[in-house]
């Protein structure tokens, strides 16, 4: 009887601890100034979160047709990883199909002063971050993944590392689809609005070294071709990154597991350009 309450109580106090030390996921709202509106995001807190620590923050953009909160309802582990590095996850709204960037033709789609002006300000001004580019990343999935390398690319001075996974990184070969049109226009009657915010167009604006940068494609993805062709165009610039195709195609499954290892690399990066 002893035997069995020693036991009972050792598991009641593992029980207690793994609660006090589990991620905590909160759903914030947010105002655009820049759109005048309020906007939704999913922050993501590790168990031992505290006000007396700088944390560095991982921005998780969603992919087309999605929302603030589809990486934490399709990934029952995301929280987890903010245990297991001690960094921040925010999760932002991008709209159904903002692309992440300021559109020339749509009024009130200016997710690129959201995401990367509006929304990180509000996250160090709420949170014990590491307020600097040092302590902040960005990747995504599709839509998100182009958005973070856009954002990444333009805005150097705020993110100093970047992610994509299974990233529309070249919009041209989709002029009727994911909602392009709408944020840039018909292709055919502005093809340069096309050409200059295709992520593969952009490497111009990258300085090597600058940016510690990890980008994925699953296999059997749609848009494995135009991964190749930006890690290729990458290795013409000699801009080190990371490039991985693995078995998978354009499902959460991929996603999912392709986290883990984004996560991975961005907290080594962190831990390298910051002192905990």
């Amino acid at each position: 009887m002893k035997y069995i309450f020693r036991t009972s109580l050792l598991l009641l106090c593992i029980l207690y601890t793994s609660a006090l030390l589990a991620a905590k996921v909160d759903t914030v709202t947010t105002f655009s100034a820049a759109m005048h509106k309020d906007i939704k995001a999913v922050v993501i807190t590790p168990g031992d979160y505290s006000s007396r620590h700088k944390y560095p923050v991982l921005y998780l953009l969603h992919g087309f047709s999605g929302n603030y909160s589809d990486w934490v309802k399709k990934d029952s582990a995301l929280a987890s990883l903010t245990d297991a590095y001690h960094m921040i996850i925010v999760c932002p709204d991008g709209d159904f199909a903002s692309w992440y960037f300021d559109s020339p033709v749509k009024a009130g789609s200016k997710y690129e002063t959201y995401v990367a002006g509006e929304l990180v300000k509000w996250i160090d001004q709420h949170y014990s971050t590491i307020a600097g580019r040092t302590g902040r990343a960005i990747t995504g999935l599709s839509m998100g993944g182009h958005g973070a390398l856009y954002l990444a690319f333009r805005h150097t001075g705020t993110f100093g590392a970047v992610g994509s996974m299974s990233g529309g990184v070249d919009l041209r070969p989709f002029p009727g689809s994911f909602g392009l049109d709408q944020v840039l226009g018909k292709y055919s009657e502005n093809p340069e609005r096309w050409e200059k915010n295709s992520v593969v167009n952009m490497l111009h604006l990258v300085t090597p070294n600058l940016l510690s940068i990890i980008i994925d494609c699953g296999a059997d993805d749609f848009f494995i071709r135009y991964n190749n062709k930006l890690h290729e165009a990458l290795l013409n610039r000699n801009i080190p990154h990371d490039y991985t195709v693995r078995p998978g195609a354009h499902t959460w499954d991929y996603w999912c597991n392709s986290i883990c290892y984004q996560a991975l690399f961005f907290h080594h990066y962190f831990e390298k350009n910051n002192r905990f």
